[in-house]
């Protein structure tokens, strides 16, 4: 056999390789056929998508891939959580006219965790399950040191640095086709601390664990809930985004935590696992699948089987 025809064999057989594959996903289509659609809810800095590249880097296509409808969406990059809610709810109530959908399962990933439970909170009887990745359920000490950062600033300062990071939010929802989100830097860091998280968590409990490393209660107003995290802080050294947690990791004092929110904290209904071996922007298959060897794509259409084969 010459070198072209050992090429071709390889090829071939790469081809088959190719098409089982396919086939056998083909076959479990319906494996994340759930109920009810989801809705998903990107977090801080973040965007539906794009150009091509989804916030949730092939989790998306994944869970449609195998029988899953699903429906992004798209908010502030930088805001307060109620601000990025009503934002969220607009997008919600047009979902569920044009679908006819009783309900939904909302997902959210980060601050998401914070808006989809703003929704539930506001529309419980058009929700069936709220589940958040890697949320800031309890807050951030990010948040707080961001808080210590801009008052050490003083005005100038503070107004310099809320500029320019406003300015990258502008242009991160520009990108994602909406320039006309409104970006707020400094109500941002409100939510997401430790005491904003707290006054939130006070409006809206449901799935709460009475503390911060137990479990929460599964079902709150016929609504189901969940929650996994992770607690790596790099995971590739080729991920600009690892640069990130690991400076942001430095305001955990050594607790376990993901780079941006704390092992604990982000507990709510029926944890799943918070010890994912991921950081936080792995979790959303960021940067652009760029991450550590653990796959998170699976855990999500694993999740949609859990939630189908309890009819939701």
């Amino acid at each position: 056999m010459n070198v072209f025809s050992r090429k071709t064999s390889w090829l071939i057989a790469a081809f088959a390789l190719t098409a089982g594959v396919a086939g056998s996903a083909h076959a479990a289509a319906g494996y994340a056929a759930t109920k009810y659609p989801f809705v998903l809810a990107h977090g801080t800095t973040g965007f539906d998508h794009i150009g091509p590249v989804d916030y949730f880097y092939g989790i998306t296509k994944d869970l449609q891939a195998n029988g899953a409808t699903v429906y992004t969406t798209q908010v502030s990059a930088w805001n307060s959580t109620d601000v990025r809610g009503e934002q969220f709810l607009v997008q919600f109530k047009k979902i569920l006219a044009v679908s006819g959908v009783a309900k939904v399962n909302l997902l959210g990933h980060s601050q998401g965790a914070q808006t989809v439970r703003y929704a539930a909170g506001i529309m419980p009887d058009r929700v069936a399950s709220v589940t958040t990745v890697n949320g800031v359920n309890f807050g951030s000490p990010v948040g707080d040191l961001a808080a210590s950062a801009s008052k050490a600033a003083g005005p100038v300062g503070t107004a310099m640095v809320t500029s320019l990071v406003n300015a990258l939010g502008k242009l991160i929802d520009t990108m994602a086709g909406d320039p006309t989100l409104p970006q707020d830097t400094q109500a941002w860091i409100g939510s997401v601390s430790n005491a904003g998280a707290d006054a939130f968590n006070a409006r809206f409990p449901a799935g709460l664990p009475a503390t911060r490393c137990a479990q929460g209660p599964a079902t709150v107003n016929g609504i189901r809930f969940y929650s996994w995290g992770s607690n790596k802080v790099s995971t590739n050294l080729l991920d600009p985004l690892d640069l990130l947690t690991g400076l942001t990791s430095l305001a955990f004092l050594g607790k376990p935590n993901d780079g941006l929110v704390g092992q604990c904290d982000s507990h709510l209904g029926t944890v799943i696992r918070d010890d994912y071996p991921m950081n936080h922007f792995d979790a959303v298959n960021q940067a652009i699948g760029l991450r550590g060897l653990f796959d998170p794509v699976p855990l999500y259409r694993q999740h949609a089987n859990r939630l189908k084969l309890q009819g939701l």
